[in-house]
């Protein structure tokens, strides 16, 4: 009775930490000297800004939840969500940027990578000293990931890889990435395994997409593998694993997009708030008029309901406990908040919110990533249904 009582307190405390609240401060004053300045320029260029990246590692953003001795910050999921939404209040890019060297190239070596490979490169990884890239998706398949087509064949005690891999975030710029690719038959779960490739091995190159329609600032590839010899040694876990690995680190990556998601939707919020209370119509400021009063009071409100949901995953992830259905309702909600969000605040800012003059257009743009990376809306229902149906 008496862990029920205190397991309950827990969960209802939803105080930020000292630690949340030193992140939070930490990355408000990061963002408002090296990112407000230049995200504009950014979104316009498509820049991936590495050099920020690399000071964000230097901060030890790039390997928050990983322990001390690999050379990571040690914090828990709790302080990771703070320091995703306060970033997504900057810029949404920078933040997926964040989100996918954590969850999905550096988590995946951390919760399956061998003693060996983890001190191997989780200390450059978290220091910012190499970029983390994560290849899962191709062109034919997004979704359906049972069907790639990219194949590796044991030759000796080396495997030997063709085919490519689509919309990989960092799959240029990236100093080494963790990749999942099929060593067994089509549609055998036990047939696809995760491998570590290093940049400038040979065969090995990659080509940029261009032209999304937002998260500019973060980059984005296709990688191409040409007869890519790889040693034995760079396989994480068992041959075979690779898919299961894959879908638990998708469960923590959930709670990195829920994360950006939020933040996101607080910047939009904030901005919105801030142009209501200032723009004037009828001789009093727009915030006055119930049609916008309103619009602010289901922002904030949606975006509440999004946070809560998120911590709650995030809680479940520090405990160890599963958490597949509880990081779908978060990374669900929380992005299409985010897109509702994102629109009210181009609605509420009338002819200056379609313009790239004010914000509301980029947080809206990169909004509707959210709704589609790492298991679209509709996926993510579907996880849900088959945990509520099981």
């Amino acid at each position: 009775m008496h862990s029920e009582t205190v397991l309950t307190e827990k969960i209802m405390d939803f105080s930020l930490s000292e630690n949340q609240q030193m992140i939070a401060k930490m990355i408000r004053d990061f963002g408002e000297k090296e990112i407000k300045p230049n995200v504009f320029k950014w979104d316009h260029e498509e820049y991936f800004p590495v050099e920020t990246m690399k000071k964000l590692g230097e901060m030890g953003m790039l390997g928050i939840f990983v322990p001390e001795e690999y050379g990571g910050s040690g914090f828990g999921y709790a302080e990771y969500v703070t320091a995703l939404t306060e970033l997504g209040k900057f810029c949404g890019g920078v933040c997926l940027s964040v989100a996918a060297h954590n969850s999905l190239c550096t988590g995946h070596i951390y919760y399956h990578g061998s003693e060996e490979q983890k001190r191997k490169y989780l200390p450059k990884l978290c220091s910012g000293e190499w970029i983390g890239a994560w290849g899962l998706t191709e062109a034919n398949t997004g979704s359906d990931a049972m069907r790639m087509k990219c194949t590796a064949k044991k030759e000796g005690n080396e495997w030997v890889i063709n085919g490519t891999k689509n919309w990989i975030t960092h799959g240029l710029s990236g100093d080494v990435a963790v990749v999942l690719i099929r060593t067994g038959d089509l549609l055998d779960s036990n047939g696809i395994t995760a491998f570590i490739i290093e940049k400038g091995t040979p065969g090995f190159s990659a080509v940029k997409i261009k032209d999304k329609l937002g998260v500019r600032a973060s980059e984005t590839a296709e990688l191409i593998f040409d007869n890519v010899r790889i040693p034995d040694a760079n396989v994480i876990g068992e041959v075979g694993q690779g898919f299961k690995q894959a879908m638990k680190v998708l469960d923590g990556g959930r709670i990195s997009i829920a994360s950006v998601s939020l933040g996101i939707a607080k910047g939009a919020f904030e901005a919105s708030l801030k142009y209501a209370k200032e723009r004037e119509q009828f001789g009093k400021p727009i915030a006055e008029f119930q049609a916008i009063a309103f619009k602010l009071a289901d922002m904030a409100t949606e975006i509440e309901a999004a946070e809560l949901l998120t911590m709650r995953a995030a809680d479940l992830k520090d405990r160890g406990e599963k958490m597949t259905k509880e990081s779908a309702f978060a990374k669900y909600y929380a992005s299409e908040v985010s897109v509702k969000c994102g629109n009210e605040a181009v609605q509420i800012m009338g002819g200056y919110g379609y313009t790239k003059e004010f914000p509301a257009e980029k947080y809206l743009r990169d909004a509707k990533l959210m709704t589609i990376g790492e298991g679209t809306s509709e996926i993510q229902k579907l996880v849900i249904a088959r945990s509520i149906l099981s």
